[in-house]
């Protein structure tokens, strides 16, 4: 038991005895590494003729998308990069090492060409692989995984129905093409159409990533240039649930609160209540949208219009009911004052003539009948005419409210022709940022 439990110890946990070590040190593997790196000279471009150039083969895998930032214009992403190019000094005959064919060799002790990304922003946070694999022709892979940060002009406008291009542009700092040359390791439909690594349940799509080789002539010199396209696509659901729908009910809520009666005192509050919504939706909903400081996406448009739509719909209504009200008048109880007080106070006896003697005589009652009667005639006539004046008021004022009904209705037309118009042609910009 005890001889297993030693057996089971782990090498690095027990001191090596000197024949491991000679062992270890005559290990086909450590020959081949030590003959191979014995004289080599990591500064020195690894050719036998100087003339020719080192060809740089250049492989791009994408694996995902891990944001997209709109005010630093940057999209940072998830690669598989793959260097492959042949070192002349780097070569030996298998059957002299005991087979080996391939081996791995730190890439600090052997020559690396300096290849770039023009893009490059930020490494991120890359895992550092210090190896690369060579094999017995000279055949160096240099393979790593790459979260890269590299500057994209974005454009957001068509927002969040839109594509994106960023590139990513290969190229060797200091060697010229007589030098250093690149080329591709698979071919550019490949390439475009590789999608089998790509984590395609975010919120972006990848759609190809077309390729294409050129020399630039800069300071005295050629040097070759790589330039990877990464066309990628927005899914718009999150956000048209997210955003559009809401903000659409809300329009859809204010032009129905104009089926309220004018002469009721409930529309100015409850557009008022609307607008105030609206506004406490946006404030909430800021960090959802894309920010940048040279344009202005469209869906911020469109919630700036809506905003200055749902004012307009108040502003209107406001208008209306200050028309109405405009028309109004006190209503004028002329009744109390047509009555004369004499028919609360007896029938008029009041305005009897003075009386001469104090016994009545039947001329004198007569006289007196007959001036009463005269006099409330008159009271009923004044009556008669205060009603009348009262019934002409009540139908003026039935003729104002249909006029301003009137006016309430053209005023909404107008309003929902523009919130139409305006509503159509985002929808129509949308469907072709969309379908295209």
């Amino acid at each position: 038991m005890n001889q297993q439990n030693s057996m089971a110890q782990p090498l690095w946990g027990k001191e090596l005895s000197p024949s491991t070590l000679i062992n270890h040190k005559r290990s086909p593997l450590n020959q081949l590494t030590r003959t191979l790196l014995r004289g080599y000279d990591s500064g020195v471009r690894p050719v036998q003729n100087w003339t020719s150039p080192t060809v740089v083969y250049i492989d791009l895998i994408l694996q995902s998308i891990l944001n997209v930032d709109g005010k630093t214009q940057s999209l940072t992403t998830c690669i598989w990069y793959r260097q492959i190019w042949t070192d002349e000094f780097l070569v030996w005959d298998p059957e002299e090492f005991d087979g080996i064919t391939e081996i791995s060799l730190l890439s600090d002790a052997i020559w690396v060409p300096d290849v770039i990304v023009s893009e490059f922003v930020d490494e991120g946070k890359s895992p550092p692989i210090p190896y690369v694999y060579v094999n017995s022709s000279g055949l160096v892979k240099n393979y790593r995984p790459v979260q890269a940060v590299l500057a994209c002009k974005l454009e957001l406008y068509a927002f969040p129905f839109d594509k994106q291009n960023c590139t990513l542009t290969f190229r060797s700092w200091l060697h010229s093409v007589q030098e250093l040359d690149l080329a591709l390791w698979r071919s550019a439909e490949a390439i475009a159409s590789e999608q089998t690594e790509f984590m395609n349940d975010g919120e972006w799509e990848l759609l190809s990533i077309p390729s294409h080789y050129w020399q630039l002539q800069q300071a005295g010199g050629e040097y070759a240039h790589i330039q990877f396209n990464v066309l990628i696509r927005r899914r718009p659901l999150l956000y048209v649930v997210g955003l559009l729908i809401p903000s659409i009910f809300l329009m859809l809520v204010d032009v129905m609160s104009f089926y309220l009666p004018i002469n009721s005192g409930t529309r100015v509050t409850f557009k008022t209540s609307t607008l105030l919504g609206y506004t406490v939706f946006r404030v909430n909903l800021m960090d959802e949208l894309p920010a940048t400081a040279v344009t202005t996406p469209l869906i911020g448009v469109f919630f700036a219009a809506c905003m200055a739509l749902l004012m307009l719909s108040l502003a209107k209504s406001i208008l209306a009911i200050k028309l109405l009200h405009h028309g109004e008048t006190e209503v004028r109880l002329k009744i109390i004052f047509v009555f004369p007080i004499s028919i609360t106070l007896g029938f008029g006896f009041d305005r009897l003539p003075p009386r001469e003697s104090p016994v009545l005589s039947l001329e004198d009652l007569w006289d007196g009948l007959s001036s009463r009667l005269d006099w409330i005639l008159q009271d009923l006539l004044c009556l008669r005419l205060a009603l009348a004046e009262g019934e002409s008021e009540d139908v003026a004022q039935g003729k104002w409210l249909v006029l301003c009904a009137k006016v309430d209705r053209v005023l909404f037309r107008v309003y929902l022709f523009i919130l139409v118009m305006y509503t159509s042609t985002l929808v129509l910009l949308w469907l072709s940022w969309g379908l295209a």
